[in-house]
């Protein structure tokens, strides 16, 4: 069965073609919810409200463009929700001076990453406090430019400019610790 037989049958409800389409894309989809949530655990609630969506939006998918795409799409906007429901729970109630003063301490140093893993790179991604990540993660990995960012979570596009900017600092700071503590690091 190719994608668009399969997408038909999952218009129609049938359990097993909706079955093998999430085994089709689940660890893609899986990678995109663990770029946008710091744990495990978060992410795979993350897949499965995601899931939920894409069978009950299904018969919205027209055929024009990607299904990946369309399917990717889905879950970046669930993390954009998700980011927006944590931000009402006040996450953004983090010890900013400290952050700051982390990301300062060390900003200007030059370093070098060809021995850092995608996996390690990707981890520390994760590490960063779910504002920066948010907004990092959809400037880097999803191309969307500060507007669209600050339109897509409800804030300005200076903060959307000064988390991502303090995102790249702190990851900078936290591979140049990394390298220096592994013998990579180089001036």
């Amino acid at each position: 069965m190719d994608d668009s037989q399969l997408i038909k049958a999952c218009k129609k409800k049938d359990r097993n073609a909706q079955k093998k389409l999430y085994e089709m894309y689940a660890s893609k989809m899986m990678g995109v919810c663990l770029r946008y949530c710091k744990n495990e655990e978060t992410a795979r609630d993350l897949l499965h409200d995601g899931f939920v969506q894409v069978f009950t939006h299904i018969g919205s998918f027209t055929g024009k463009g990607s299904f990946e795409g369309w399917l990717r799409r889905i879950f970046v906007n669930l993390a954009i929700e998700n980011y927006r429901l944590e931000k009402k729970k006040s996450w953004m109630i983090t010890d900013i001076e400290q952050l700051e003063s982390d990301v300062s301490a060390d900003s200007g140093s030059d370093y070098y990453i060809g021995d850092i893993t995608q996996q390690e790179l990707l981890n520390l991604i994760k590490e960063l406090p779910q504002g920066y990540r948010t907004i990092f993660n959809l400037f880097v990995f999803e191309d969307m430019s500060h507007r669209e960012i600050a339109e897509s979570l409800g804030i300005n596009e200076a903060a959307s400019r000064s988390q991502f900017f303090r995102a790249k600092a702190l990851l900078q700071k936290r591979l140049n610790a990394i390298l220096k503590s592994s013998n990579y690091y180089k001036k």
